[in-house]
């Protein structure tokens, strides 16, 4: 049995290749991005622990953070089934929520904090503009990469009473397929044992109802944020590259981008991709601190990176 999810057309890569890639201190990746070298004493460099004090994806620290944060991860790995994916996606692909701009949804994002993330407690826009600022002082040809940074997070507004007020567990934290085996790369895997899709055979060998090396276009991911905004991008006619669209689905995607799991269900335009996934990972993940960026500063660069990439208004 196969499955052919909606596919999203992410449309095509930009024509232009970038016009620096000669400069001996570039590489070029094969989705035709210039990839600079980081040998600046000025480029990100990850720290060591996050903003608490702990290690970064730190699931066995002991604090009441991460008692909250096994408990988000108990109650998403439970309710998180195939049938709830697809009650979502025809659910929100109406884009009848909201009529607004990517910087008022930028703004939006002061109300939401993410309770599945063991490293930040600080409200949205401060992390969307610490990945973004840090990307771009290290990549600063790469525009379409600064603006998702910036907005690769949005769709969490799911959180906010206009847009559902859904649930964290169906908004938030790690990303996996349905409709296959639970990858034990998952966080906190012991609690698939109460997700109803255990019961279906179909659903439990390694790739389930889906064809190997099939696409993960084809594949239904867990519902979140990740999902909710791609779509959004590409029905709103975002001219993003597909390995910016990539990078805004599959950034929660964890066991895929972190233990290399689920990678049979890849075909090769993901694997190209999903080497600007690795890039962006690192400023994600490690760029979450204390220090407030000056949005007034920097707002006027994103607002023309928005005019460039979107259109003025969008549906959500």
């Amino acid at each position: 049995m196969t499955i052919c999810v909606e596919q999203f057309d992410f449309g095509s890569h930009f024509e232009d290749k970038n016009k620096h890639s000669e400069d001996i201190n570039e590489l070029v990746l094969d989705g035709g991005f210039v990839q600079p070298k980081q040998d600046s004493n000025d480029a990100f460099v990850a720290p060591d622990i996050n903003a608490f004090g702990h290690t970064f994806r730190n699931y066995d620290e002991e604090s009441e953070r991460q008692k909250g944060v096994e408990e988000f991860y108990r109650l998403q790995h439970i309710n998180q089934t195939f049938n709830f994916v697809k009650k979502m996606r025809e659910e929100y692909m109406k884009l009848d929520k909201a009529e607004m701009s990517i910087w008022e949804c930028c703004e939006l994002l002061n109300e939401v904090v993410d309770e599945s993330d063991p490293d930040l407690d600080l409200p949205q826009i401060q992390h969307l503009l610490q990945s973004a600022e840090a990307i771009r002082k290290d990549y600063p040809n790469e525009d379409w990469l600064h603006l998702t940074a910036l907005i690769h997070d949005l769709g969490k507004i799911l959180l906010l009473p206009k847009f559902g007020e859904l649930p964290q567990w169906a908004v938030v934290g790690d990303t996996f397929p349905l409709g296959c085996a639970f990858d034990e790369a998952n966080i906190h895997h012991k609690y698939f044992k109460d997700n109803p899709d255990i019961k279906y055979p179909e659903y439990n060998t390694k790739n389930g109802i889906y064809n190997e090396g099939c696409g993960l276009d084809n594949v239904m991911m867990s519902w979140g944020h990740d999902d909710y905004m791609c779509m959004v991008a590409k029905e709103n006619g975002s001219t993003l590259p597909k390995a910016g669209l990539f990078i805004i689905r599959y950034h929660s995607f964890y066991p895929l981008h972190k233990e290399n799991a689920y990678t049979h269900l890849m075909n090769e335009e993901d694997c190209e991709n999903l080497k600007w996934l690795h890039v962006f990972n690192k400023y994600d993940l490690y760029s979450k601190s204390k220090v407030h960026v000056d949005v007034d500063e920097v707002k006027p660069y994103y607002l023309s990176l928005i005019e460039k990439y979107f259109p003025a208004k969008l549906k959500w």
